[in-house]
């Protein structure tokens, strides 16, 4: 299983890095870190006892929670933004 198709990969950090090859930029990451959270979840929603994948799926969010974080301090409007567009943190 493959962790993010190229296709959209490239899609994701157009829609929020500005440019495909932008993979740097801390909005793109969020956003590809957010797929796969969600990916994940799907998966665990049928497969409830496969506790390896849930300890992998705590890593992911806490890694999105840290980058988030530093994405607060640094750009308060770019923080409030993203996490509007991608539905996060009501």
């Amino acid at each position: 299983m493959p962790t993010l198709i190229a296709d959209k990969k490239k899609k994701i950090f157009a829609d929020f890095g500005g440019n495909e090859k932008n993979t740097g930029s801390i909005e793109g990451q969020i956003a590809s870190l957010t797929e796969r959270i969600n990916h994940i979840s799907e998966h665990l929603q049928s497969n409830k006892k496969d506790f390896a994948t849930h300890r992998g799926l705590m890593q992911l969010v806490g890694q999105r929670k840290r980058l988030l974080t530093y994405l607060s301090k640094q750009n308060l409007q770019g923080y409030r933004a993203l996490i509007e567009k991608l539905g996060i943190r009501k």
